[in-house]
């Protein structure tokens, strides 16, 4: 039987997902990591699953309606079994949060930190918490009504938590209402003033405030002896289509296909598991859950990812220290960014190193006078981007200005319209992309004029051009005046406004044109120096791994005798250790402070190292339907950078987890070896590197 022919050999990618959600939930329940970055890793795996429902459970539910409507009962079923694993192992995740959860409050308050709940607060408190309400929080509040002509589904997004209120009285049904918690107006954690210890300090969610002045909301307006409140959240299907009409331009199709997200059908409701069950029954029916969707009780508090935000009100080891981001010496050393790169490719590896450089790249090539044109690449930007900003600046001072905005960044495509409205105002050239292939490539083009000839300087990185989400994902930067990368980068920026020309790209990856050939080529290579008894290996970092057509050819390099390591952040679809065919294949994950984000190919290419820095993931859209660049480094210095810090995260006794046949997380084995943190490491390294 062939490779292709066993499924057993590919894990599945949703149940992976989840597996890496349960790392980030490692993260929390680790009683080495400071007692409020525990809680904010609660809410990091809240958003995460919010996100995991609205676009991959979302698919499989989206795939068994196909099947079933194609009458493929084979399909379906299939689906179906999956989508029941998915719903298991939610719950058993959830299980664990909520005893992780009520472990970390129980930590913070050793700590003088206490989150206290309504029937926690003293008169003090309460009278504080009920003045607060009336001159803060009510004038945020309208509550829905409900009645039999209540459309409850269309009047809920998918984002906020809400409150399930049942307003009872003697011998009649009860009547119910719901209530939005204004999380966008304001905080969701209060720091209650100190009644006389100012050592202790006493946070009250906005989620207790308001069920505590429940009263003070319906008074007037309702009759009711009791009344009571359970909070709850829908997560709808974040998918959407875009019409055909030729009349509208893309843009409009775009800002059209967002209105779906709010009337898209539910893919998960959690409630408070003190719900009583007239109400739950109750909420399924107006919500209009079916089999196919994930219903289930959990903790008190809903929408858990605004605890990503969780204030450190407390000493400052409650929190890791803060980690000063590198100068990157060889900038310093110039007058400006231009002649610091021509005398050198620099590789900068943020958060370490810091963003200021590119940006500072972009803002000295808006007003030097021998800049004559900028292209870049948006996929995701800041909300008060400098970058955009430098750009609207360069038209100013008479530069020809493209900015290619990929309009479907998901969760960003609204920004990213206001965005490319704003821009053409100002005067760029703002190119919308195909809208068959997403553009998720890193690129940054500067064109120079130097004695008489334009010379380009390029960028190619694994992150976006964010200077928010610079601080916390890790990613390569390379700038280099090497006119042959340069030259076919220039190609690329070609290639996405005139699709329809040929073109040839002998140094780098270019997703869809040749990013999956190349990088076969380069795994058969190794397994061709092998036979040959020259060095071989390959070793790779990516975010997610699942394109089984890869898969495949890594498990051939692995049968040949390869010796192949990987590490994998989030999704992996291959099974490491099955004997006979992946024997040779070792991949771990690390989830720590900062989030690994870069995708890095080492390949031993015979004693010749060849190393890859790309934007693009081992995903089969990465690979076919979008545009994605990888680009070799050939500065030796740079080389064997990257190859450090990989090696340091090969080595990580702390942070990293055995991706083993079933993805049960195990720890790395630290043995006798030292206790190793490659994050921490790594910046000492670059630190070093810099100083040195």
């Amino acid at each position: 039987m062939g490779i292709m022919d066993n499924s057993e050999l590919y894990y599945p990618k949703e149940i992976s997902w989840l597996a890496f959600n349960e790392r980030v939930l490692q993260e929390a329940a680790d009683v080495n990591t400071p007692a409020v970055e525990r809680i904010r890793f609660l809410g990091i795996y809240s958003n995460n699953l919010d996100e995991f429902f609205r676009v991959r459970a979302a698919d499989v539910k989206r795939q068994i309606t196909i099947a079933q409507n194609d009458g493929n009962d084979e399909e379906a079923e299939r689906q179906i079994a999956l989508m029941e694993k998915i719903q298991a192992k939610v719950v058993q995740l959830s299980d664990k949060f909520d005893t992780i959860h009520k472990d970390v409050v129980k930590t913070l308050a050793r700590y003088n930190i206490h989150i206290l709940r309504r029937n926690d607060l003293n008169e003090y408190q309460r009278t504080w918490v009920r003045n607060f309400f009336v001159n803060k929080v009510l004038r945020h509040i309208a509550p829905i009504l409900i009645d039999k002509k209540t459309d409850l589904l269309s009047r809920l997004n998918g984002t906020s938590v809400y409150l399930y209120v049942a307003l009872r009285r003697k011998d009649r049904s009860p009547k119910f209402a719901v209530v939005q918690v204004p999380t966008t107006e304001m905080s969701r954690f209060m720091l209650i003033p100190p009644e006389k210890s100012r050592k202790k300090k006493h946070l009250v969610m906005l989620d207790d405030m308001i069920q505590l002045c429940l009263e003070q909301i319906f008074r007037g307006f309702a009759k009711f002896d009791s009344i009571e409140a359970y909070s709850f959240k829908m997560t709808r299907d974040s998918e959407y289509s875009i019409n055909d009409e030729i009349d509208e331009s893309y843009v409009e199709k775009m800002s059209e296909s967002m209105k779906q997200r709010l009337i898209a059908e539910p893919v998960r409701v959690i409630y408070d598991t003190d719900m009583p069950q007239d109400m739950v029954k109750d909420l399924r029916k107006r919500l209009k859950i079916t089999s196919l969707d994930t219903m289930h009780a959990a903790g008190h508090y809903r929408n858990f990812k605004d605890f990503i935000g969780f204030p450190n009100v407390g000493r400052d080891y409650l929190e890791h220290s803060a980690l000063p981001a590198i100068d990157s010496k060889q900038f310093s050393a110039y007058n400006t960014v231009f002649d610091a790169i021509t005398a050198h490719d620099i590789l900068l590896y943020y958060p370490y190193h810091r963003f200021l450089h590119f940006t500072e790249f972009v803002r000295q090539a808006a007003f030097d006078p021998n800049v004559k044109a900028i292209r870049i690449n948006i996929y995701r930007v800041a909300s008060k981007s400098r970058i955009v900003n430098s750009l609207i600046d360069a038209v100013d001072n008479g530069k020809k200005v493209t900015v290619v905005v990929e309009l479907r960044a998901r969760f960003d495509e609204e920004a990213n319209i206001e965005w490319s409205k704003r821009m053409t105002d100002a005067g760029i050239r703002v190119v919308l992309g195909i809208p068959t292939l997403k553009i998720h490539s890193k690129l940054c083009l500067v064109t120079r004029e130097e004695r008489g000839s334009l010379v380009n300087y390029a960028h190619f990185g694994t992150g976006n051009f964010n200077e928010k989400t610079a601080k916390i994902y890790t990613d390569f930067s390379l700038f280099t005046r090497n006119q042959e990368l340069a030259e076919e980068a220039a190609s690329v920026f070609d290639l996405i406004q005139y699709p329809y020309r040929r073109y040839k790209f002998q140094h780098l990856q270019i997703s869809p044109l040749n990013s999956r050939t190349k990088i076969q080529s380069l795994i058969r290579q190794e397994i061709q120096f092998l036979k040959e008894g020259r060095e071989a290996g390959i070793t790779f970092k990516l975010n997610n791994l699942v394109d089984k057509e890869l898969i495949d050819d890594l498990y051939r390099a692995s049968q040949a005798g390869v010796k192949i390591r990987g590490i994998v952040r989030g999704m992996c679809s291959l099974v490491p250790g099955l004997k006979g065919v992946s024997d040779n294949i070792e991949i771990t994950s690390v989830v720590d402070r900062f989030l690994e984000h870069p995708r890095v190919m080492v390949f031993e290419s015979g004693g010749d190292k060849k190393v890859f820095i790309s934007s693009a993931d081992w995903m089969t859209r990465n690979m076919d339907n979008r545009i994605e660049v990888g680009c070799p480094i050939y500065d030796p210095r740079l080389k064997k950078q990257i190859i450090d810090i990989l090696e340091l995260q090969f080595r990580d006794t702390l942070k990293a987890r055995v991706i083993d046949k079933d993805q049960t997380n195990r720890y790395v084995r630290r043995g006798n070896r030292k206790k190793l943190r490659s994050q921490i490491e790594i910046y000492d390294y670059l630190k070093q590197q810099e100083n040195g």
